[in-house]
């Protein structure tokens, strides 16, 4: 199975993600969120297995400069739908396809779940 780096090319943290990659030899693809972002069913699935709130980013300019009424009451449906229509809402990066969904950069994660 291949893995992928899901994330934007110009995110810092996912250049730190790239960068452990190439140094510890995982292969993986990148997928640009900007230029292919996630699917509905893709995020639901995510979502199902690590909960909607690890992968909503909260801190990030796109979701502060929300309308308030977008920002409250938030549930899965909504979360999912709003990261849906601004893929920069969700945290990078995304990791898929080598067993554990890894979500942000935390280098002894990493080194435990691609040590496997």
């Amino acid at each position: 199975m291949t893995i992928v780096l899901h994330g934007t090319p110009n995110c810092d943290t996912v250049k730190k993600a790239r960068k452990w990659l190439d140094d510890h030899g995982v292969a993986y693809d990148f997928r640009d969120y900007k230029k292919t972002p996630p699917t509905r069913d893709e995020l639901s699935g995510w979502s199902a297995n690590l909960g909607w709130e690890v992968l909503l980013n909260r801190a990030g300019t796109t979701f502060r400069k929300l309308p308030e009424d977008a920002k409250t009451d938030l549930d899965e449906g909504k979360a999912l739908s709003l990261m849906v229509e601004h893929p920069s809402m969700i945290k990078r990066p995304v990791v898929t396809g080598g067993g554990d969904t890894l979500v942000g950069f935390k280098p002894e994660q990493w080194a435990a779940a691609f040590s496997r």
